[in-house]
């Protein structure tokens, strides 16, 4: 093969790797050079010339003319350099053509390794700098092995991973199969970079709707929360910016057409559409359908709330495995604590009961006695060992000294008469607790930050526009869409109409806002 060969092949080699054609060329310059060390010495004499239009590539040694050879590497007698050059005289540098032949074998086959990992290195970076800038979007590719359970897609110009975890679970992949995924990962390893597929990330969905429904890539419609349990159920969170859209029928499409497109995509996974409103006590509630809602009391500090529910919706809020209640605590961010109404007012006489031991303690009032059973204190013993900063958090309590002289208190009280037991205290108490008891009305205004709403749900008809009983507030959709998979459906959808009857926002009892910890046999929520 003679040197325009070599130099065509180098061209082709760049457009196949898709590599920078100067490149290949100034890495096959540095294989000769290394080439030559090997053959005639380790030194830094060496230099390259590649034409790569005429195809001419040369290597030369840089010598200097001496009297006496002492390096023969890099210097050469005065009667050989006028060999070379009849004008050469001592201390002249000449460039000394070297003969390819003369490199041997091993050199040879040095140079070639060099060129070959130089490409691929190349190659390797241009996949990683043209991926990373695309992380976050979806990419398609083709299945083209299967290997220890994760898969590996020929994406054309690259290869790419979707690790087992990041697969949906009933889904089966055979070779050749097209799967699309969201790149969430780009990472640089000795064999190249790796370009990591999610098919379960919550970000998935998004794009996946970002997609199909036109008004969400135009910004008119906002995608505010995600959560998903993959292959599933999924919850999202939507609103719209005109208020001639409707988020929730945009984001459905007619007959369902819109989301029957990801469910299919998504092996199944049934789709809840909820509209998203900026008042986490009716958001909760819709996060929360199927199931109706009796009430919500919401605690600000904490990102707390308590859902009462009848008895027999208290399974639909759970949800089956306790799935409709994550997933509704990953939508809003909120810790829920579902239970039903007979629950809550035993609660609350236990809650009473607290109250009105903290308050034999002196210095504490009625007002920070109430602070500290809604924060969660039960017992004076939670009190003495609570560390300060914590406490700080209670209501009434974010003064350090104020603080710290309350549980000093506390831990003289205990010192002098121990716990105290609730059960020992009088029956009064309990009988005169109950939804309009006088406790209440009297702890009416007393935590500002925590509200009750009160809200009803019923069954509408799918896109009905319902008018709020009691408020004074604008008519409002509530839709949660299930999309059913079945492709033959009328709609392809199940839609459950909510209707909020009271949006007038109270100021709860200090007695109803309770601790989630002191639920009574209650079932896991998944907070």
């Amino acid at each position: 093969m003679n040197n325009l060969s070599i130099v065509e092949a180098l061209g082709q080699i760049a457009r196949e790797k898709n590599v920078d054609r100067e490149l290949v060329i100034q890495t096959l310059a540095d294989a000769l050079v290394s080439a030559a060390k090997r053959r005639y010495g380790n030194t830094e004499n060496y230099e390259v010339e590649i034409d790569p239009i005429q195809g001419k590539m040369e290597v030369f040694a840089i010598m200097t003319v001496v009297e006496e050879v002492v390096e023969p590497s890099m210097e050469l007698l005065l009667e050989d350099a006028q060999d070379i050059d009849s004008k050469a005289e001592l201390g002249s540098v000449l460039k000394h053509k070297l003969d390819f032949s003369d490199f041997g074998r091993n050199a040879i086959q040095t140079a070639k390794q060099i060129l070959i990992q130089r490409v691929r290195e190349a190659e390797r970076e241009r996949i990683h700098d043209e991926f990373i800038g695309r992380v976050g979007t979806i990419e398609s590719g083709t299945v083209q092995q299967i290997s220890h359970g994760d898969i590996v897609l020929n994406l054309g110009r690259a290869e790419a991973a979707v690790p087992y975890k990041e697969q949906i679970r009933r889904e089966r992949y055979r070779q050749g199969d097209a799967v699309r995924g969201l790149i969430y990962e780009v990472l640089k390893s000795s064999r190249g970079p790796q370009v990591l597929l999610s098919r379960t990330h919550p970000e998935f969905l998004k794009k996946l709707f970002s997609i199909e429904v036109p008004e969400i890539s135009e910004g008119i419609v906002d995608i505010h929360a995600v959560a998903r349990e993959p292959g599933e159920r999924a919850k999202i969170a939507v609103s719209s910016t005109d208020e001639r859209v409707d988020p929730v029928g945009a984001c459905v499409g007619i007959k369902g057409s819109r989301v029957q497109a990801i469910v299919r995509e998504l092996s199944g996974e049934r789709i809840d559409i909820v509209p998203w409103i900026d008042e986490p006590d009716i958001f909760i509630t819709r996060a929360l359908s199927p199931a109706t809602v009796t009430r919500c009391i919401t605690d600000s500090r904490r990102r707390h709330a308590v859902v009462i529910v009848e008895e027999d919706q208290l399974s639909l809020a759970i949800g089956k495995g306790g799935q409709n209640s994550r997933l509704a605590v990953q939508l809003t961010g909120w810790g829920l604590d579902i239970i039903t109404e007979d629950q809550y007012q035993e609660r609350r006489i236990e809650q009473e009961k607290y109250q009105q031991v903290f308050r034999m303690i002196p210095g504490i009032s009625e007002l920070i006695a109430l602070s500290l059973t809604t924060s969660g204190f039960d017992s004076i013993t939670s009190i003495t060992e609570v560390d300060l900063e914590l406490l700080q958090t209670v209501p009434g309590l974010e003064n350090a000294e104020t603080a710290s002289n309350i549980r000093q208190s506390a831990i003289h009280f205990f010192a002098e008469h121990g716990e105290i037991d609730v059960n020992t205290l009088t029956k009064d108490l309990v009988d005169n607790v109950g939804p309009d008891s006088e406790s209440t009305a009297t702890h009416t205004e007393a935590v500002s930050d925590m509200a009750t709403v009160e809200v009803g749900v019923e069954e509408v008809p799918s896109e009905a526009i319902v008018e709020p009983v009691g408020g004074d507030v604008e008519p409002t959709t509530v839709q949660d869409v299930s999309v059913d998979t079945d492709e033959n459906a009328e709609t392809g959808s199940d839609i459950v109409g909510s209707v909020v009857e009271n949006t007038e926002e109270v100021i709860s009892a200090g007695s109803e806002h309770l601790n989630s910890e002191n639920c009574e046999e209650e079932p896991e929520q998944g907070v």
